[in-house]
């Protein structure tokens, strides 16, 4: 594996980034979900049980137990996280001593602390990025290479045997992520994933569709069963080659785990988690790949000894052994067929269910040991690097380092494999009991998570769908009209990436169900009824053009429709659709019907609020940050923000010396090279005739004079 110093600063932005989105994106719709006037107020989830302090703060890890200290209440003390959290995300993106392991933990604390009363509305990719979060904690550099005086030959400067370490658990994250959606679609006996026609419904039924879902839902029906056949290899057989020791195969697994997560950005509003796992991809590049370092492609070939030589030739055969054995199964698996006549591939699965049963107990602790043996290579090659270190002082601060993250690096992957063996039963009781106890003890901190996306394919007679509608005098109706989620038929679906608007989202759930599986719909209702502000804004940011912004509905109920994408040649309209049942009676406030339903769900306000002092400054800052951005949509925002981000980085690039930019080696962010030794100078100075730039006459100047 060569050197992964630049993969890890873009793992580490890459999470930054990630951080700063979640992160404005829950801002904007605290005081709807989590205020004293919203949907499921944040003050009822923490409530004093008569515990110690630190009892308290590790059974309920949320750093929110302080908030009256600074005389807030639950849901400012969240309002408070989540704009500290977006902004040092926002300045880890940009600043390279900022990405420190000390930032991460704090943005990872903070996250924690959120998910803890975030309640149903947080229950969606969030573990994803808690997980990566903690891991990002141990791939942050404690100094910046610009402090370290001695690096082991053969390795960049400034590197330290450890370092590599916890970035290989990124690639074990990522592997687990894959390979259990892969496996979910089989084990849960969907017929749709099983006929491979899952993506014909998929595109209408998913949760936020984009514009471009409506021509994808269009393409033809074999098209949509291939594109089945090649998730199931993306996700089921390529994930193993994210292990394998020949570089070419790790790379055409980037590739690929790429190709799929654009399509799905394309296609569909997953918020942040899709380039969450781009971010994760970053674990399969290395820096020779990423141009960290040059040369390799431009140096003379030179005579090879003939191990070297017979070595690469193995290593090629293997490599294209592999590809064969990849287009073989897909193939064979699938009954793949190319009808030339009509221009089509068919395909069918081949195996049964219980074929595939018997195939996942067979695989499943292989790919266990697969992960051990990955894990004992990098544990002795991070031991072969120690020993590399010059120096009494400088090898017992790094061996000191190195068991430390060692030790945590295999903790976290004795802890993951509880969840990961989820997958399959049997290897699940099979596992080793200290790592069960291991992760019972910090279960509650999400250090790992299950992982198992799109299970079953819903759907499949119509989209569901509920459409709220609010009346006057309960015989005229008007309907209530949400800012992202289908509703009018004229209207396209929208593009919110990388905003997750919580309860567009959660409406889709409901939407699969009675809504007594949905408690807090309940609670939507009586908000909307009492005419609340902040839950209105977020049904409409702009409060004009909710239909009852002038006086609340008297009543209010919700019906139930199934959804399609209309057919190509219908004018100036993207859905169709047909009412199907009632899903929430009509009610008023003070209906005995509503009084029930809180009652039931322990919805009912039993005392009022403690009102906290409004006059501290924090709070009043608080209020005056929010009067400025609720103007905006969370979208605009969002993307405000990336704009932002691109133009200081561009700024930042002009403003880079001339040194730094035409040198092949330059360092990421502010890194300082070393002088060349003297042993190097000659092959140096080759490169610098060989691929001459604007600056490099100052250069070689400078490295004379050295």
């Amino acid at each position: 594996m060569a050197g992964s110093r630049l993969p890890r600063q873009l793992f580490l932005q890459g999470v930054a980034a990630v951080f700063m989105f979640a992160f404005a994106s829950l801002y904007t719709q605290i005081p709807g979900l989590y205020g004293p006037e919203g949907i499921l107020p944040a003050r009822r989830t923490l409530r004093p049980q008569g515990k110690g302090r630190w009892q308290q703060l590790w059974e309920t890890p949320t750093l929110l137990w302080e908030a009256p200290r600074l005389g807030l209440d639950t849901a400012q003390g969240l309002e408070l996280l989540s704009l500290l959290g977006a902004l040092v995300a926002l300045g880890a993106l940009l600043l390279s001593p900022l990405r420190h392991p000390v930032i991460y933990l704090l943005l990872w604390a903070a996250y924690l602390s959120a998910c803890q009363v975030g309640q149903v509305f947080l229950y969606f990719q969030d573990s994803l990025l808690l997980e990566t979060g903690f891991l990002a904690v141990l791939v942050a550099p404690l100094r910046p290479a610009s402090h370290r005086k001695e690096a082991p030959q053969g390795r960049q400067a400034g590197a330290l045997p450890h370092e590599d370490l916890p970035f290989w658990l990124v690639r074990w994250l990522l592997f687990r992520l894959m390979f259990a959606s892969g496996v979910v679609k089989l084990t849960s006996r969907c017929p749709a994933w099983w006929g491979l026609t899952a993506l014909t419904y998929h595109y209408e039924t998913q949760c936020l569709p984009t514009p471009a879902a409506w021509f994808a839902h269009h393409l033809p029906v074999w098209l949509h069963k291939l594109s089945v056949v090649a998730t199931f290899l993306i996700e089921i057989a390529v994930p193993p080659l994210f292990f394998a020791p020949i570089r070419r195969l790790r790379l055409a697994a980037f590739y690929s785990q790429v190709l799929l997560q654009v399509l799905i950005i394309i296609t569909g509003n997953y918020n942040f988690f899709n380039l969450m796992t781009l971010v994760l991809t970053t674990a399969l590049l290395d820096d020779q790949h990423l141009a960290a370092e040059p040369g390799h492609g431009s140096r003379k070939k030179t005579a090879t000894s003939w191990p070297k030589a017979l070595l690469a030739t193995l290593s090629l055969l293997l490599e294209l052994a592999v590809y064969g054995l990849l287009a073989y199964g897909t193939v064979h698996y699938f009954g793949l067929e190319v009808d030339w006549q009509q221009r089509t591939i068919h395909s069918r699965t081949t195996f049964t269910f219980h074929q595939f049963s018997q195939w996942l107990k067979t695989l499943t602790l292989p790919t266990v040991w697969l992960g051990v043996a990955s894990l004992v290579w990098e544990l002795l090659s991070a031991l072969w690097r120690w020993t590399q270190v010059r120096g009494w002082l400088r090898k017992l601060s790094a061996v000191v380092q190195l068991s430390l993250v060692g030790t945590a690096t295999v903790a976290l992957f004795l802890i993951s494999l509880v969840p990961y063996s989820y997958v399959e039963p049997g290897t699940h009781g099979r596992l080793w009991t200290g790592a069960h106890r291991l992760f019972g003890a910090v279960e509650h901190l999400q250090l790992a998570n299950s992982y198992g996306l799109f299970r079953r394919m819903t759907g499949l007679g119509g989209r569901p769908e509920v459409v709220l509608e609010g009346s006057y005098d309960g015989h005229h109706w008007t309907e209530i009209e949400f800012m992202y989620k289908p509703g009018n038929l004229s209207r396209p679906p929208p593009v919110v990436v990388p905003h997750q608007p919580r309860l567009d989202w959660q409406m889709w759930f409901a939407a699969l169900g009675p809504h007594t599986h949905s408690p807090w719909f309940t609670s939507l209702v009586l908000r909307l009824l009492q005419g609340k502000e902040p839950v209105i804004r977020l049904v409409q940011s702009q409060v004009a053009r909710y239909p009852f912004h002038k006086q609340p509905p008297t009543y209010v109920r919700a019906q139930r429709y199934k959804y399609w994408f209309s057919q190509p040649g219908e004018q100036g309209q993207w859905w169709r659709r047909q009412w199907v049942e009632e899903f929430f009676p009509s009610v008023s406030l003070g209906d005995p019907t509503l009084e029930t339903l809180l009652r039931q769900f322990g919805l009912q306000e039993k005392s009022p609020p403690r009102t906290r002092s409004a006059n501290s400054t924090l709070a009043q800052a608080l209020h005056w940050t929010r009067s400025q951005l609720s103007p905006l949509e969370a979208p605009a925002l969002l993307w405000g923000l990336l704009m932002a981000v691109g133009a200081v980085r561009f700024v930042q690039a002009l403003l880079a010396p001339c040194s730094l930019r035409s040198s092949p080696l330059a360092p990421v962010s502010g890194e300082k090279r070393r002088p060349a030794s003297q042993k190097d100078s000659g092959a140096a100075s080759e490169q610098a005739t060989a691929a001459p730039n604007p600056c490099s006459s100052s250069s070689r100047t400078t490295r004379r004079k050295k």
